[in-house]
């Protein structure tokens, strides 16, 4: 079958130019999770909870009354005599959420991974903790892409910033580091820490390719079968 998630990861480079700066970017790959989770069906409590309403996704990734960074995806029990709202193509419904049940938090390494890697890092970490404020108990998702292009473009406003291999590291050179590091250093932070492995130079016409799309396949159905059981377990 094919998985929403990465559907929608590959979308935001395949054909068009990735552009780094815009915030909504990891919501859309996050959203998908949670109708990936529903489509598997591992988890009769999450079919259940979401076929009733009783939980629902918060595009808005906010809890009434508490203060807390924002994740890129956050599903949980929605405030009681709140509305929902359902979208054409999606099975998880919106609304206002009291608790986060699932929190999401995605990261995505273009180039200047290593001079990044630190600063990343800690953002997945606090995220994380962000999510469990108020003795919730959420499972908590992170969600890294790694550039193995060998050579790559970013862009800011008018501008091109493309590698050269001397004064800015194509993403090759640095994709086996940041990975490590990333494994070592925020992983440990999550229920689950799905790393997605990619080429993509950001350059017309802008084509992508998993480095072992079967891989990609297997370790994110796996997630989701974990996902699901840490599901009927904790709610």
């Amino acid at each position: 079958m094919s998985y929403r998630l990465l559907d929608a990861f590959k979308g935001l480079f395949d054909g068009q130019p990735y552009l780094h700066r815009r915030s909504n970017l990891g919501d859309l790959v996050a959203l998908q999770l949670f109708e990936d989770l529903y489509e598997v069906r591992r988890s009769r409590k999450y079919a259940d909870r979401v076929d009733t309403g009783l939980s629902v996704l918060n595009v808005r990734n906010l809890r009434r009354g508490i203060q807390a960074r924002r994740g890129d995806g956050t599903f949980g029990g929605i405030v009681p005599h709140s509305e929902s709202v359902s979208d054409d193509g999606f099975a998880v419904r919106r609304g206002q959420i009291a608790t986060i049940e699932i929190g999401i938090e995605v990261k995505i390494m273009m180039k200047a991974m290593i001079k990044q890697i630190d600063r990343v890092i800690n953002d997945l970490k606090g995220q994380s903790r962000e999510f469990g404020l108020r003795n919730g108990n959420p499972i908590r998702v992170g969600i890294a892409g790694i550039n193995h292009a060998a050579h790559c473009t970013t862009y800011e406003g008018e501008r091109s910033f493309p590698t050269d291999g001397r004064n800015h590291r194509h993403p090759i050179d640095e994709a086996a580091d940041a990975m490590e590091r990333w494994r070592n250093g925020a992983a440990a932070a999550f229920d689950e820490f799905l790393i997605l492995r990619f080429e993509a130079t950001n350059e017309p016409p802008y084509r992508f390719s998993w480095i072992d799309e079967r891989a990609a396949e297997l370790d994110y159905g796996a997630a989701l079968a974990r996902i699901s059981q840490s599901y009927e377990a904790r709610f």
